[in-house]
């Protein structure tokens, strides 16, 4: 990851609806938390009124701290889905009666719990995972669907899958990941040394069975009642809706203007190349750093070297015999200006 300052608050202006820090866990401000998307969600909630609202993949709970905040002012109640929570969340869960913590795999609390009136989808970002999480809900769910809101629609996993354990996805459904020294970036479908470290992700972006919204499509295609719309912002937000539901008219008021809105789009599609080049600029002073200590070690050891310093003696010798005259003497304190960073001049 690119190296930037840690905050330990935001100004003002940059926090959400109930006044949630959404760089909270997000020292490099990248914006991934789905807090971002609060003045979006938050209205859609409203409009639905759910009485339990779940969420997968809660980690460190930034988004958990916003559903809940929503929860406890409408009397609703939250789960937060996640088998490996963070130890921030573990205690929002032990501070507020209105959250239960659930430390299971997403496929497998979906299946036995209880299903909520609206489900936030941001566990493992794969099409295997996403597409049966979805499947799961809409068995259970019978005639009308929950409201479903999703997160990295776009890039970069958009169309490429990411995996927390590669061991856990059917190999049918594993794509090659990228692995430790290649990258990922905007634009690139493939790898390279100066990409974004997602060691974890596919090598290749894009084709079949290949990302959460590649998976959120083809669920939506099997479900025609299903409307899907997808907001380019924040490595993308999206909703999905029971055309049926009583709130139906109302999310498509909210969210009409902002689905698939290009103008989103470059401004989202500018905002990851910059993020994606500052980590390669980053990349380059990395190695520029480390040739540089190379040589240093390498002026270093000549200074010490007593062959080096009798090669001096003798060139300064056959200079002033007039042998090799145009030869050029390289001297011991031209070495240790080097080093010093003042130039070889002699």
């Amino acid at each position: 990851m690119s190296e930037a300052p840690a905050t330990t608050e935001s100004p003002s202006n940059e926090r959400t609806l109930f006044d949630i820090d959404p760089y909270a866990h997000d020292p490099t401000r990248w914006a991934t938390s789905m807090a971002h998307h609060a003045e979006l969600l938050v209205p859609c909630l409203d409009a639905a009124r759910p009485a339990r609202v779940a969420e997968v993949g809660a980690f460190a709970g930034d988004l958990t701290r916003l559903l809940l905040a929503w929860a406890e002012s409408r009397g609703a109640q939250v789960e937060a889905i996640d088998p490996a929570p963070q130890p921030s969340l573990e205690a929002l869960a032990r501070e507020s009666a209105a959250l239960t913590l659930v430390r299971e795999p997403s496929l497998k609390a979906l299946a036995e719990r209880e299903l909520a009136d609206a489900i936030v989808i941001d566990g493992d970002h794969n099409y295997y995972t996403v597409f049966h999480e979805l499947k799961t809900i809409a068995e259970r769910a019978g005639e009308t669907l929950p409201l479903l809101f999703f997160h990295d629609l776009c890039w970069p996993h958009g169309r490429r899958d990411d995996y927390f354990d590669i061991e856990a996805i059917p190999a049918e459904y594993r794509q090659p990941i990228v692995g430790e020294g290649r990258g990922i970036y905007p634009g690139d479908p493939g790898t390279r040394p100066d990409g974004l470290p997602y060691p974890k992700s596919a090598a290749r972006e894009g084709g079949e069975r290949n990302g959460v919204l590649t998976a959120v499509e083809d669920f939506a295609r099997e479900h025609p009642q299903a409307r899907l719309a997808v907001v380019p912002v924040f490595f993308g937000f999206g909703a999905m809706w029971d055309r049926n539901a009583p709130y139906a008219d109302d999310l498509e008021r909210l969210l009409a203007p902002f689905d698939r809105n290009p103008l989103l789009a470059r401004l989202e599609g500018n905002r990851v190349l910059q993020l994606a080049r500052q980590h390669a600029y980053q990349v380059e002073i990395w190695r520029l750093k480390s040739v540089s200590q190379q040589r240093e070690r390498v002026l270093s050891r000549l200074l010490e070297s007593r062959a080096f310093a009798l090669a001096e003696r003798i060139s300064r010798v056959r200079a002033r015999l007039g042998i090799g005259r145009h030869a050029s003497v390289v001297s011991r304190e031209e070495v240790r200006r080097a080093l010093a960073g003042d130039g070889a001049s002699g």
